[in-house]
């Protein structure tokens, strides 16, 4: 495999609303992560993935660009992202751009054009249609709006305001192809692309995701943009599987480097249910989809590795115990995926632990997703303490609540009035704390980013899935050349005894990471306590 620069580096994604603000106005913005590029330079940080900052009426909160050449009033202008961009390279820190390519804002130049008239230029830039077809869109109801001036539908899978554009239109590649070279030009160093997979949709033949059409997209925008650059590259692919991921992040496909996905990420929903339709996680599954993951692309393709990001709840509260085991099962949740093969990617707040919120009226929640699905639910005649809870587990506020700086005034996010409420917890959970505690789980990430720059088993090794049977211990082994790696995580807050495999016993050994100070010796019977993670170097 040929190495690149991002099998070595840990990416932090920054959601900027709610990261920093410097000016005093309640929102986050580009000064205020440039204010911050030291913290996250020390914890090894390699790149930063920024959430979009393109212009926008902020119906999705940016993931409704409305130009995609500007920056968001909320969060600076272009002169602020030159700085940022300068700010991070001077720090050897490269800047990951989040592009929204399947849809645009309605308030874009191109659909204000397209919507007057059948003949305009722009019209072809999106899908229209005398009469809608069944296809809902992705937050309820219709994925079809009436435009009574031309007296024809408009294709939305998001948003009403969120107009899907039209890929089979040559004239909008090639304006995307433009676009796309102005960043790298301006020296972004590569692009989370969102919801790439819906680009190729047919809607007349109700296919959405993953169209014919798709990889020749693909192809065709890296021939004629980042393919020429050493860029990385991410899809968020939400029904890829293992060959479909190697369709995408396969080199000898000159399509993307790697794939969001998120087949672990719906292993705790009702099967056949909506995200909102809650079930206890299956842990036998949730380990063995890693498993199918990690030994399906290895030498194929390239993983992405992550429990957290925007759209998803607080790792720690989602699969670990948020309140008596925060620490341990937070440090334990991260040796799991940091010990796997692929680009890890950091959620802002993930590496101190911050959790999921309970706010205690709809009215305090923000996010489209959430306020439509309460609506909607309300109407069905669903129990509002159920409703609630949906939203206290799976809402993707829990992840946009401000970054916890601080146990002082608004967790010294802003001097102003914060645009989401923070989290009560900060006083306990914040940055300044996290420094000052050598133990704490801020040091436990740096210690595993350093892990990965030097040992090429982490970076590059083969994955092997062990003790697959065992209901409480996710275990695996990664083998490179003459490095081996045994990793244990006791995933539960119980204490459980396992039988280590003969084959890893009598061996020279060393403990490369651990989440408790008394060490636990590599032996025939290992006693894991809660939420016990080890590393063994054999």
């Amino acid at each position: 495999m040929t190495r690149k620069w991002w099998h070595d580096v840990v990416v932090y994604q920054i959601y900027p609303r709610s990261f920093m603000d410097s000016n005093g106005d309640g929102v986050g913005d580009l000064k205020g992560i440039i204010s911050k590029l030291d913290y996250l330079k020390d914890l090894g940080i390699g790149a930063i993935w920024l959430s979009p900052i393109n212009k926008s009426p902020n119906v999705d909160n940016g993931y409704d660009i409305s130009d995609y050449y500007d920056i968001m009033d909320d969060f600076g202008t272009i002169s602020d992202m030159r700085t940022l961009v300068d700010e991070m390279h001077s720090r050897n820190i490269k800047l990951i751009m989040d592009l929204v390519l399947n849809h645009t804002s309605d308030e874009h130049y191109w659909f204000k054009e397209a919507k007057k008239g059948r003949n305009n230029k722009y019209r072809d830039y999106y899908i229209w249609r005398d009469k809608p077809n069944e296809i809902e869109s992705n937050f309820g109801g219709s994925a079809w709006e009436y435009d009574k001036y031309s007296n024809q539908y408009y294709f939305h899978l998001h948003d009403k305001r969120q107009p899907d554009l039209n890929w089979e239109n040559p004239l909008l590649r090639k304006d995307i192809e433009k676009m796309i070279n102005f960043w790298l030009d301006f020296g972004v160093d590569g692009f989370r692309f969102d919801v790439i997979d819906l680009i190729g949709k047919e809607v007349d033949n109700l296919i959405t995701k993953n169209g014919p059409k798709l990889h020749e997209y693909l192809q065709e925008l890296n021939r004629n943009t980042f393919g020429k650059r050493d860029v990385l590259t991410v899809g968020e692919t939400w029904g890829a599987t293992p060959e479909i991921a190697m369709l995408y992040s396969n080199p000898n496909r000159n399509e993307l480097n790697m794939v969001f996905q998120f087949e672990v990420i719906s292993l705790d929903k009702k099967e056949g249910g909506h995200k909102w339709d809650l079930a206890p996680l299956d842990f036998m599954k949730f380990k063995k989809s890693f498993s199918k993951w990690q030994t399906c692309l290895y030498g194929k393709g390239w993983n992405s590795i992550f429990g957290n990001n925007h759209d998803l709840p607080r790792m720690v509260s989602r699969w670990g115990n948020d309140k008596e085991y925060r620490v341990e099962s937070a440090k334990m949740l991260a040796t799991m995926l940091h010990m796997q093969m692929g680009t890890p990617y950091i959620y802002q707040g993930e590496e101190i632990g911050m959790t999921n919120v309970k706010f205690d009226s709809i009215d305090d929640y923000n996010d489209i997703e959430c306020l439509t699905m309460y609506k909607e639910r309300m109407q069905q005649g669903y129990n509002i303490e159920e409703i609630m809870n949906s939203i206290y587990v799976k809402g993707r506020d829990n992840a946009r609540t401000p970054m916890q700086w601080s146990s002082g005034k608004n967790a010294s996010f802003t001097e102003g009035i914060p645009w989401l409420k923070i989290n009560e917890n900060y006083k306990e959970i914040n940055v300044e704390q996290a420094l000052n505690d050598k133990d704490s789980i801020y040091y436990y990430y740096k210690d595993l980013i350093n892990l990965r720059k030097k040992y090429d088993a982490i970076k590059y090794g083969e994955f092997k899935l062990i003790l697959e049977e065992n209901k409480e211990v996710f275990a695996y082994t990664r083998t490179y050349k003459n490095e081996q790696l045994l990793v244990i995580c006791n995933f539960y807050e119980d204490t459980t005894e396992i039988i280590v495999p003969r084959e890893f016993l009598g061996k020279d050994y060393s403990i490369l990471i651990s989440n408790y100070k008394e060490k636990t010796s590599l032996e025939e019977k290992i006693k894991l306590r809660p939420y016990e993670s080890i590393v063994y170097k054999l």
